[in-house]
C-alpha cells in the first residue's frame, strides 16, 4: 500500500494512493460509515489491522483527487527521531576524502528540517554552500531493541524517497559535529508516498539525482556499505527504535563536495532537485 500526507486548511490529512488517484481516507471513512485509521502514525500502530481496513475501505465507492491537485505533507510528520548514516557508499566516502567506515557512521536531524514533495525551500543566509544527498528512507514499524540482523526488517514499516540537505560550511565549521549543516529548517524533505515494506524489495533499486534536468548522482542500492537489515540492527542495539522513526541510509557518489574545488557550483535559489528511486517515485523541491 502506498500512503501520503496532504494539506487541507490547517490539516494534515491521510491519502492512500491509487492508480485512480489520491483516497482521501477521512472522507472516503465518513461517506462509508467506516471507522478506519485516519493518520500513517496510527496506521502504524495499528499494523494488519489498520492493512485490512483501508484495504476494505478501498473496495468502496469512493472518490479520487487527482495527484497534481493536492499540497503534500511529509509523509511522516511526527518521528521522535531522524537518524542518518553517513559515507555509507564506497564511491562517496572516496569522493568526500574519507576513509570508508568499519562501523556505520551516524548522525542525526531535528524535526525541523522536515520538509514534503514540492516544497520550495528557502536557504538560509548563515551558510554558502549547499548540496543534494539522493537518499532512500526507512520509517520504522514497532518498536526496536537490540534486534539481531536478521530479524531487523521485520521491524521496517515502509520505505520513501528522501534528500538529505546539507549545508557543507556549516557541516565542517565545528570540529566534524555535522548537526549544524544538516539540521537546517526543511533540510530533509521525504516523500511523495510512503510505500509499504511488503511491497518493495530495497536490495535492488535504482538511485538518481537530478538538478534543473541534469543527472549529478545516479547508482543502486546495491551498493551500500551497510545494507538496511545492518543499519536498523545497529542503531537498536544503541537506541531504541519507536514506530515512526526515520532512517536515512545514506548518500551515493556525485554531490558536490565530491568535486574538484574549482568545479564546486553549489545549489542556489531556482534550482529544481529531483531524487528518483526505483518503484518509490520522485521528491522534487525547488530552492529559494
Amino acid at each position: 500500500m502506498k500512503f501520503v500526507n496532504f494539506k487541507v486548511a490547517d490539516q494534515i490529512r491521510l491519502g492512500i494512493k491509487t492508480e485512480k488517484g489520491i483516497i482521501d481516507v477521512n472522507g472516503a471513512a465518513a461517506a462509508n460509515s467506516l471507522e478506519v485509521p485516519t493518520t500513517i502514525e496510527q496506521v502504524i500502530a495499528e499494523g494488519e489491522k489498520a492493512f485490512l481496513q483501508l484495504a476494505e475501505l478501498a473496495e468502496k465507492e469512493v472518490s479520487y483527487i487527482p495527484e497534481n491537485e493536492i499540497e503534500y505533507a511529509p509523509c511522516i510528520t511526527q518521528p521522535e527521531k531522524i537518524v542518518c548514516v553517513g559515507l555509507n557508499y564506497a564511491e562517496h566516502a572516496d569522493e568526500s576524502n574519507m576513509s570508508i567506515p568499519a562501523l556505520p557512521v551516524l548522525f542525526s536531524k531535528f524535526n525541523n528540517a522536515l520538509a514534503a514533495h514540492n516544497q520550495t525551500i528557502p536557504l538560509p543566509k548563515v551558510a554558502e554552500k549547499f548540496d543534494y544527498e539522493a537518499e532512500l528512507v526507512l520509517v520504522i514499524g514497532k518498536e526496536a531493541k537490540n534486534v539481531s540482523k536478521e530479524e531487523a526488517l521485520s521491524y521496517v514499516f515502509g520505505y520513501a524517497v528522501g534528500n538529505d540537505l546539507s549545508a557543507r560550511d556549516l557541516q565542517f565549521l565545528d570540529g566534524g559535529q555535522w548537526l549544524l549543516g544538516k539540521s537546517l529548517d526543511n533540510f530533509a524533505p521525504i516523500g511523495p508516498e510512503l510505500v509499504t515494506a511488503d511491497e518493495i524489495d530495497i536490495s535492488n533499486l535504482a538511485i538518481q539525482c537530478r538538478v534543473n534536468g541534469e543527472v549529478r548522482q545516479s547508482s543502486n542500492t546495491r551498493h551500500m556499505i551497510f545494507d538496511c537489515a545492518t543499519i536498523v540492527s545497529y542503531v537498536s542495539k544503541h537506541v531504541t527504535l519507536k514506530p515512526g522513526d526515520i532512517i536515512f541510509t545514506g548518500t551515493p557518489d556525485g554531490v558536490i563536495l565530491g568535486y574538484p574545488e574549482e568545479k564546486q557550483n553549489w545549489l542556489k535559489p531556482g534550482d529544481r532537485v529531483e531524487v528518483t528511486i526505483e518503484n518509490l517515485g520522485s521528491l522534487v523541491n525547488v530552492l529559494e
